[in-house]
C-alpha cells in the first residue's frame, strides 16, 4: 500500500532535506562540476526513484531529462527554501505555492529562467518498515521572481551560527540533557557514532561546507534537547527551554539555506 510520507524522512532528523540534495547536485551539474549521472545519483541518495511533473517538455521524466529541460528553459541555478509557519524562508510567492512548500517544509526554486519554477517533493513509501521503497515526485509550478525571503549572506550566517552553537551548548549544559533519561542517552550515543555524509556537492566553496556543518551540529543539539523534553521536569522549565531553543532552530535553518544557495547567491553578491 502506498503512503505519503511527507517531505522528509521522520526517522532521521539529521538527514539533509531532499530539496537540499536537488539544489546542491543540480547546481553542481548546471555549473559543470559533475556529470548528469552523478548529479542524479546524488539527488536520489537512497531513494528508489525520482520523477518530475509540471516541467514543460519533461512531464513525468526522470531527474537527468528534467534537469536538462530546466536548463533549456533558461535555469542557471537552483535555490533552497525551508519555510515554517510564520517564516517563509527562501520563498518568493505566490501564496498558493508557498502553502504547498510550507506543508512539507521545503522547496526548490529555479534561478535565471524567464519564467521561474518552484518544485515541491511528494514522497511515497511502498512496503514494510525496514524494506521500504521510497519514490519522490517533484511537482513544479510557476513562482514569482524576486529576492527570496530572509536568506542571509554566507558570512553573516557563519557568524550567527557560531553564536548559536555557543548558546546551544550552554543551554544543554544547564538542562543536563545528557542525564535526561535513557532515550536521551541513546540518541546522544547514536549521534556520536554517526558518520557524517559528504556535504553539498562538487563546486561549492569551503565556507558553505563549514556553515552547513555548523547548522547540522545545531540541529543535532536541538533534536537531542527535545528527546523526552530533555531534563525539564516542570511545565515552566519546558516552556523556558523551548523559548530558548526556538531562535537557535531559526538560525540553523537560515544558515542551511544560505549554504545550499551559496553557489548561486555568493557569486551574484560579489558582482554587485
Amino acid at each position: 500500500m502506498l503512503q505519503n510520507t511527507g517531505g522528509s524522512r521522520p526517522d532521521d532528523v539529521f538527514d539533509e532535506p531532499r530539496s537540499g540534495r536537488l539544489v546542491a547536485w543540480g547546481n553542481a551539474w548546471l555549473n559543470g562540476a559533475t556529470s548528469p549521472d552523478h548529479a542524479a545519483d546524488g539527488i536520489r541518495g537512497t531513494d528508489d526513484r525520482h520523477a518530475v511533473e509540471g516541467v514543460d517538455g519533461a512531464d513525468g521524466a526522470g531527474l537527468t531529462l528534467a534537469l536538462g529541460r530546466l536548463r533549456a528553459l533558461g535555469a542557471t541555478g537552483l535555490r533552497l527554501a525551508l519555510p515554517t509557519a510564520g517564516h517563509p524562508l527562501g520563498l518568493t510567492g505566490p501564496a498558493g505555492f508557498n502553502q504547498q512548500a510550507l506543508a512539507v517544509g521545503e522547496a526548490v526554486l529555479t534561478v535565471g529562467a524567464p519564467l521561474p519554477l518552484g518544485l515541491v517533493p511528494e514522497v511515497v513509501g511502498h512496503g514494510p518498515e525496514g524494506d521500504r521503497l521510497i519514490r519522490v515526485l517533484w511537482r513544479a509550478a510557476p513562482v514569482e521572481p524576486g529576492v527570496p525571503a530572509d536568506v542571509p549572506q554566507l558570512r553573516d550566517a557563519e557568524r550567527e551560527l557560531a553564536e548559536a552553537l555557543r548558546e546551544a551548548t550552554a543551554l544543554l549544559m544547564r538542562l543536563d540533557v545528557a542525564g535526561g533519561g535513557p532515550a536521551v542517552q541513546r540518541a546522544l550515543e547514536a549521534y556520536r557514532r554517526r558518520r557524517e555524509p559528504e556535504l553539498l556537492a562538487p563546486g561549492y566553496p569551503p565556507r558553505a561546507v563549514r556553515v552547513l556543518q555548523s547548522a547540522r551540529q545545531v540541529r543535532a543539539l536541538l533534536a537531542l534537547a527535545a528527546v523526552d523534553h530533555g531534563a525539564a521536569v516542570s511545565a515552566g522549565e519546558m516552556t523556558a527551554r523551548e523559548a530558548a531553543m526556538r531562535p537557535l532552530g531559526r538560525a540553523a535553518r537560515r544558515a542551511t539555506v544560505a549554504a545550499y544557495n551559496a553557489m548561486v547567491d555568493e557569486p551574484a553578491r560579489e558582482e554587485r
